[in-house]
Order: C-alpha cells, then sequence, then structure tokens
C-alpha cells in the first residue's frame, strides 16, 4: 500500500493511496528507474491464473462422468462429448466440451484430505503461504517497469462492491506464511481499509495540481539511501505515471472493450432472483453468476501487464451436500455449471484472439472431491480420495486426460497426481528451475518445491 502524508492543507490523513505499490519500493531505485534488471530474474515470461473452486466440486459431475456406473453413482447431470474421441465430461459443460483439444484434464488427482479449507492455493504444501507468494519473492512484489504487483488474489468485491465479503473461515488467500507481508497477494476491492485500494482520495482539481503531489513525493528524499544517486526529477515523475497510469487502469474492467466485457459475462445465464433461497448458500451461488467471467477478464488484463500470479474465487460454492447450506447436485450444478462453463470458454478464446494462449497457464480444481455415491439427499458430501483437476494454456500440452479413476469414480485406477505436482508444474511454469537453483538468497522452501516433480504429460 502506497501512501503520501504532508503539512498540506490536507494535514496528516492520508491523501493518496494506490494498492500493490509500497512506499520502500517506491523509494528503490530498481522500482523507479530503467535501471532494474528483471532479465536477471529465473522467471519464464508466463503467469499462472489459479481458479479455486471453493468447496469441493464433484469429480464425477464435472469431466469424470462415469455413465456406465449404476444410478447413485453415475453423473446426476448426465454427460456432453467433447471434442477428444471417446472422452465425455458432465452435462454442464457442452462448451468447454468443445474446447476439451485446449484442456488438460486429470482423472487421478488426490488432494488428500476431505477437509474444507483453501489447499492447494494455500496449504501445508505451500508453506502456509498463497502459492503467488513464492512468485513474488523471485521475482519481486512489483514490476520494475510499471509498478505492477505481481501478485493477487481477485474475489467477487474486486468486480462488485454489492457481492459479499470473502470467505475466511476456512484459511487466509492473503497469506504470505513467512515470506513477509510485502509478498502477500494484492487484493483490489473489498469493505472496510480494502475499499480504499486502488482509490484515490483527494478531489480531482486537487490531484490536477502536479506540483502538490510531486511536493509530496519530494519527501520521500529523506527515505532514499544516501549513497543512492539518480535523477530525483526523472524518477518522481515516473513514480507519478504509474500511480496515474497503468497500475489503476488495469484494474479498471471499464477500460477493456465492452463487447470483450459481455462475452465474459455470466450473470445472464441465470435466472438470479429464481435461486431458491432454501438453500444458506443463495447469496453465494448468485455472487458467483454475477462475477465469475468478470473475475477471469480481470486477471486476463493483469497477467498481460505483468502479474505472474493471480488466484480467483467465488466464495463457498461448491459443497453440494443437499442439506440446509448447500443444494442437491443437479440443483447446484445447475447454478454452478453454466457459469463456469462460459466464463472458461470465454477466457480460451480470449487469450487465443490475443496470442496469450502459451503465455498464461489457467488452473482450476478445489481442496477436494465428492463422494462417488450420491447421499440420501440428492448430494454428495467430502471427499479427499480423487477431485477435478483441469489445466490450460500455459505452452504446456492440451488436448488430453491424465490419469484415470476407479469404476466408480471414488479412487485413482493410475498412480496418483497429488498436489506438490501440481505445485511442480507451477513452479516450471513460472520460474526457470535450473536458474533458480543457483540464485542466491532463494529459501530452501523454494527451492524444495522446485524439486517436486510436475504433472507427467504436460511438460515436453
Amino acid at each position: 500500500m502506497l501512501s503520501f502524508f504532508g503539512n498540506t492543507p490536507l494535514g496528516r490523513r492520508e491523501f493518496l493511496r494506490i494498492g500493490g505499490l509500497s512506499l520502500g519500493g517506491l523509494a528503490l531505485p530498481n522500482l523507479l528507474s530503467a535501471s532494474s534488471n528483471e532479465s536477471a530474474k529465473p522467471l519464464t515470461d508466463k503467469s499462472v491464473i489459479f481458479l479455486h473452486l471453493h468447496g469441493g466440486p464433484s469429480q464425477i459431475e464435472t469431466f469424470d462422468p462415469k455413465m456406465s456406473a449404476p444410478e447413485g453413482i453415475r453423473s446426476a447431470t448426465g454427460e456432453v462429448k467433447t471434442s477428444i474421441p471417446g472422452v465425455t465430461f458432465g452435462g454442464s459443460f457442452p462448451k468447454l466440451a468443445k474446447y476439451a483439444d485446449r484442456l488438460s484434464i486429470v482423472r487421478s488427482f488426490v488432494t488428500g484430505d476431505g477437509n474444507h479449507d483453501i489447499k492447494p492455493v494455500v496449504g501445508k504444501d505451500t508453506f502456509g503461504a498463497n502459492l503467488g507468494t513464492i512468485y513474488s519473492y523471485v521475482a519481486g512484489a512489483n514490476r520494475a517497469e510499471n509498478g505492477m504487483p505481481t501478485n493477487a488474489a481477485l474475489f467477487p468485491q474486486s468486480v462488485d462492491p454489492k457481492t459479499q465479503p470473502p470467505v475466511t473461515a476456512f484459511g487466509n488467500f492473503l497469506s504470505p506464511g513467512s515470506f513477509g507481508a510485502s509478498h502477500a497477494p494484492f487484493m483490489p476491492g473489498g469493505k472496510g481499509d480494502l475499499q480504499k485500494n486502488m482509490a484515490l482520495n483527494i478531489s480531482m482539481d486537487r490531484l490536477d495540481d502536479r506540483r502538490l503531489l510531486l511536493r509530496e513525493l519530494d519527501r520521500l528524499k529523506d527515505t532514499i539511501d544516501n549513497t543512492t544517486r539518480y535523477d530525483l526529477d526523472a524518477t518522481r515523475e515516473k513514480a507519478l505515471d504509474l500511480i496515474l497510469g497503468g497500475v489503476a487502469d488495469a484494474f479498471n474492467l471499464a477500460k477493456e472493450d465492452p463487447k470483450t466485457i459481455a462475452k465474459y459475462d455470466t450473470e445472464p445465464l441465470i435466472e438470479i432472483d429464481k435461486i431458491n433461497k432454501k438453500w444458506n448458500n443463495h447469496k453465494n451461488y448468485a455472487d458467483n453468476a454475477r462475477t465469475l467471467g468478470k473475475l477471469l477478464l480481470l486477471a486476463r488484463r493483469l497477467c498481460e501487464r505483468g502479474c505472474g500470479f493471480v488466484t480467483v474465487t467465488t466464495n463457498f460454492v461448491w459443497d453440494m451436500h443437499a442439506d440446509a447450506n448447500n443444494a442437491t447436485m443437479t440443483e447446484g450444478m445447475s447454478y454452478m455449471g453454466p457459469p463456469l462453463d462460459h466464463a472458461v470458454s470465454a477466457f480460451l478464446e480470449d487469450l487465443q484472439a490475443r496470442g496469450l494462449s502459451d503465455k498464461i497457464l489457467l488452473v482450476a480444481c478445489g481442496e477436494m472431491g465428492r463422494t462417488p455415491r450420491i447421499n440420501k439427499n440428492g448430494g454428495r458430501d467430502h471427499w479427499g480420495n480423487i477431485a477435478p483437476l483441469l489445466l490450460a494454456g500455459g505452452g504446456l500440452k492440451m488436448g488430453q486426460v491424465i490419469g484415470s479413476s476407479n469404476k466408480d469414480g471414488g479412487e485413482p485406477a493410475t498412480d496418483p497426481i497429488r498436489i506438490k505436482n501440481l505445485i511442480g508444474t507451477v513452479m516450471h511454469t513460472l520460474f526457470d528451475i535450473g536458474r533458480l537453483r543457483v540464485t542466491r538468497g532463494i529459501p530452501r522452501e523454494i527451492l524444495q518445491m522446485a524439486e517436486w516433480e510436475p504433472i507427467a504429460g504436460l511438460h515436453s
């Protein structure tokens, strides 16, 4: 968070805040001058968007429908043929089925337990940190050339302030673990202090007085190492351009082509006023429909501008027990399936049109799967022995199904793919592993993660 204070008519109160840029970072030449050498870091030119399907989606109703299994096990929503011969998806995904040649589906993914939490994004295998924190630690919290945060987390309130705040009962998506608060994901939008993120808290006529702002930037001279010598006038102008330019614009969907926004929009897919209010989670279903597509669009905008890791989630919506809180499998998938089907399909189309398919890796999974047998109320319960996993882009091998499950979809029939393997794929996508191993100052935890085997069959 960048804050300026000064003995101006505004007093000591904060008069400008913009998320994602730290005061210390602003004072450093490697953020504000062109002398920073990004190429020296052990990075690839790729980004990762991690779409966390919070609550634990069913492996069967998503991408492994098991239609030859008895009723009560097979997909409650049927199946749909895909563009890969012999491969079907759950009946809620007709658009993604057409793009199966751009996807890799893992049918032997094991999360290890059926607990409600936020693994694999944050968990024991990430040493308690948001996975994007690992990237930020290596890359730096902000891009030297434009100030863009390298690690961000997007929730419904990031695109619609009328939606509910992020769920925090099952873990902290913003946790930096032991890697330092400066590397926690930047989160735009929200309540309380978060509402001030990316917001200008002075009137535009005062902001237009560049001399006032530049005087306040002059006060930063005291925070600069006296041994550092560079052109302060040029630096402060560049700082102002960063603040008023690309960073704020990147988070502003109004800057996007309206036709593109319409293509991503998932709200019209669900009759929100007809969502059954007997389920306590009905507001979560509504928020998911209102925001999922726009969140993926915003994530793409951030990656284009230098954000290396973006976490996206729409709160606790995939927990389909058919109890007081959650809908049955058939009703729940009618709320959740169409937005996911449409949003990811629009994202794939958009990446291809913009030449970004090999530059951005999309990962979509939850913290667990669902029981192979539907319960007496028409839902599925927690299950840690297998879970759905979708990957797209990133220059990896697509158009395939990796692994298989047993006949009832409850266990892997092939070697299990575990969270460490998924993290290994993320690490190999974001980093030049050979260079990372020999880079000075890299914590042993990150070096340990770099040694985890990526998912077999994805990497050439």
